[in-house]
């Protein structure tokens, strides 16, 4: 009788123990500003952007393809050396379905559902077409919650926030709040002594997505490299002329406006234009490729006879800087080319280093950046 009570009390306790172990439901308010409720921590989530696994891999270090079953082809498309390094580490990022699209389109409704989702992770941008198609009705009605981020629309208000959200969500709190403070303090490294010293500002145009536009003039307003560039002690011409993030201005706007430098974002984009004029920047580049292929900007017709040309004051960054928690490293190498002396110091390869070393599961490959000016 003893031996049969025994049994039924650890029949007991095996029943008790998943409910017991069940996910918490906590309300978040995501970057649109609107409250979720989700299970956590998540263990499937959907990234309506493939590049949301650079903070992903940064607080789910252990195994950063875990608990991703399904994305957008972005990041496989327009950043291929960062998902070989991580497909090489972790075979299993071979096995996540993936869909079509660009930053604003609609993710893969069918993917999504069949994957059976605790999440599914949107860019800010997706909003106006996902609540157009009713995508958070749809999935709401099979208990699948969606939770808008940014780091790209306003990364320099979002960022922080968005990597919050992961945290949270990922039950990584601390981890998050460990790369936020690293981030701040290199960020404060910049802007501290730019605030003590107070140079003077070069005039500046960001080329943007340089490669996979042929034609001229693609830019950024007040926000994302835009912002950047004034972070970094520059100011950007297009910042009163673009309304908002993105835009395009004239190439008769930067003659009169003869920056005093050029800064061409690009990536390695043989993907979307095969043997096109960008500037592959990115994890294991070649330097002296950079430099060569940066050599044709200056031939732009509009940069034609402006200061940044007669001084080879043109400068490459990797483009994914715009769309990614990392913009950090990218302010710190910005204002090096600006103030050379100010920051002589300042080392953004070993910042970005110091990044993968403490925070992300790969070995930093270095090629973020090139210039014509040395």
């Amino acid at each position: 009788m003893r031996k049969i009570s025994q049994i039924l009390i650890g029949l007991v306790l095996v029943l008790i123990g998943p409910i017991s172990a069940q996910a918490e439901t906590v309300t978040v308010t995501d970057i649109a500003g609107r409250e979720v409720a989700v299970n956590v921590p998540i263990k499937r989530a959907i990234l309506g952007e493939g590049r949301q696994l650079y903070i992903i891999a940064a607080i789910d270090r252990e195994n950063p393809a875990a608990r991703i079953v399904g994305w957008r082809k972005d990041l496989i498309e327009a950043d291929p050396a960062t998902y070989q390094a991580y497909l090489a580490k972790f075979p299993e990022f071979a096995d996540i379905p993936a869909f079509e699209g660009l930053e604003q389109s609609l993710i893969d409704i069918e993917t999504t559902i069949a994957q059976k989702p605790d999440i599914v992770f949107l860019n800010l941008e997706t909003k106006r077409a996902v609540e157009e198609a009713a995508y958070i009705e749809k999935l709401g009605a099979l208990d699948i919650p969606v939770v808008y981020v940014d780091f790209r629309n306003s990364p320099e208000v979002n960022t922080e926030p968005s990597i919050r959200l992961f945290g949270k969500l990922f039950g990584k709190q601390d981890r998050a709040e460990e790369f936020i403070a690293f981030r701040a303090e290199e960020i404060a490294k910049i802007t501290d002594r730019l605030a003590s010293v107070k140079p003077e500002r070069p005039k500046v145009f960001i080329d943007r997505a340089a490669g996979f536009y042929e034609d001229c003039c693609h830019s950024f307003g007040d926000g994302n490299f835009g912002a950047m560039v004034e972070m970094a002690g520059g100011d950007n011409i297009a910042k009163d002329l673009i309304p908002g993030t993105f835009g395009q201005i004239n190439a008769e706007q930067v003659i009169v406006s003869d920056p005093d430098h050029i800064i061409v974002t690009s990536a390695m984009w043989d993907v979307y234009v095969p043997g096109g004029k960008w500037v592959p920047v990115g994890p294991g580049a070649d330097p002296d490729e950079i430099v060569e292929k940066l050599k044709f900007y200056p031939t732009r017709p509009a940069y034609l006879g402006i200061k940044a040309q007669k001084t080879k004051a043109f400068h490459a960054v990797w483009h994914q800087f715009y769309n990614s928690p990392y913009q950090f490293v990218a302010i710190q190498q910005i204002a090096k080319w600006f103030h050379p002396e100010l920051f002589a110091d300042i080392d953004p390869d070993e910042t970005f280093k110091q990044l993968h070393d403490r925070f992300l599961p790969i070995d930093y490959q270095p090629g973020y950046f090139g210039t014509l000016s040395n």
